[in-house]
């Protein structure tokens, strides 16, 4: 039988990447993403993680981890896995 585990409550920091926050972003993960642009459009990102270089999409998120570490997040699994905790601050 399988055990039960909770996420420990931790508060990250992350940002959606899009065309509204395509210079922050940069400046976010400085050293840790690529932008990939076709025909002038922003359509996703090469991002450094600790397993190696993954791609973000459009509309991704890019979360900076406890360690520092950055990684890409698909928006359903962001949406289910974190809430806004700017009240915390």
């Amino acid at each position: 039988m399988a055990l039960h585990y909770r996420k420990k409550p931790i508060v990250i920091e992350a940002m959606q990447l899009n065309m509204c926050n395509r210079d922050k972003i940069i400046d976010f993960a400085k050293g840790y993403i690529t932008l990939k642009w076709d025909d002038g459009y922003l359509v996703g990102a090469y991002v450094q993680t600790l397993e190696g270089c993954m791609y973000a999409s459009y509309g991704d998120y890019i979360i900076k981890g406890v360690d520092g570490e950055y990684y890409p997040c698909k928006p359903g699994v962001f949406e289910k896995t974190y809430e806004l905790a700017e009240e915390l601050f």
